[in-house]
Order: structure tokens, then C-alpha cells, then sequence
């Protein structure tokens, strides 16, 4: 159903996924091995990155289920199976940013907003949320 690949970080962290993305931008920050990372993922982010003209910085992409549990991230969440990236853009605000992957995901993905930076995943269905600081 997804099109998630696994790589494997200590040999395979270098390898090119995209013009602008290698391996190693999607590992657990808790240095884990392996690496899951969605194809479509990755096409998002490049497309964002060509669209802006910007670098693509990815926070967050896959992690581990006890790395998302000490992260305070959902049970379900789509980082533990490859599907989701936080990310923020150079020169670019997370409206921006969140407003364009929207408009890319369409009637599908999950897309959110935080204060400093956005959400993007690839699941199947439609999801759209919220959650910057109210001031």
C-alpha cells in the first residue's frame, strides 16, 4: 500500500533519495538503525524544495515508537512508519510552507501547522490540523 523503503544508516546514510535528500536527513534523532522513509515523502519535500528554490530543512522524519513516545508524538503517529517529516523552509514562514503542501497533497496526506515549522505526511487519507500557540 505505501511505498516505504528501508536503508540502513552506518552504510547507506550518503545515498541520494532525490536531488536534495539523502538517507541520513530522515533518521530517528535517537541514532537507530534502520531507516524507514516513503518514496512519496520524499517527492513531496523535493517538490516543495523546487518550488521554493530554498532549502528544506528536515526536524524530525522517521522514529522509532519509543523515540516517538519520548518525543510526546500520538501512538498512531506517521513518523514511526516512514510517512511523515517536520520540516521548515529558508526564508519561508510556516504558512507558506503548509499552505503549498496542501495544495500539493490535495484530497490525501496529513499537513499541520506549529509555531515554527510544519508537518507534512503522506497517508492515505485527508488530514489537516492546527497547532500553533494561541497569542
Amino acid at each position: 500500500m505505501y511505498d516505504v523503503k528501508v536503508y540502513y544508516l552506518a552504510t547507506e546514510g550518503e545515498v541520494k533519495l532525490s536531488e536534495h535528500f539523502k538517507v541520513r536527513e530522515f533518521r530517528c534523532k535517537d541514532g537507530t538503525d534502520p531507516v524507514f522513509v516513503s518514496e512519496s515523502l520524499v517527492g513531496i519535500l523535493e517538490a516543495i524544495r523546487l518550488h521554493y528554490g530554498a532549502p528544506v530543512h528536515i526536524n524530525s522524519a522517521f522514529r522509532t515508537p519509543q523515540h516517538n513516545t519520548n518525543e510526546g508524538g500520538v501512538k498512531t503517529s506517521q513518523h514511526t512508519y516512514g510517512l511523515a517529516a517536520d520540516i521548515r523552509v529558508d526564508g519561508h514562514t510556516p504558512a507558506e510552507v503548509y499552505a503549498l503542501a496542501d495544495q500539493l497533497l490535495g484530497e490525501h496526506g496529513g499537513v499541520g501547522i506549529y509555531d515554527t515549522f510544519v508537518h507534512v505526511d503522506v497517508r492515505s487519507k485527508k488530514s489537516r490540523f492546527d497547532y500553533r500557540s494561541k497569542k
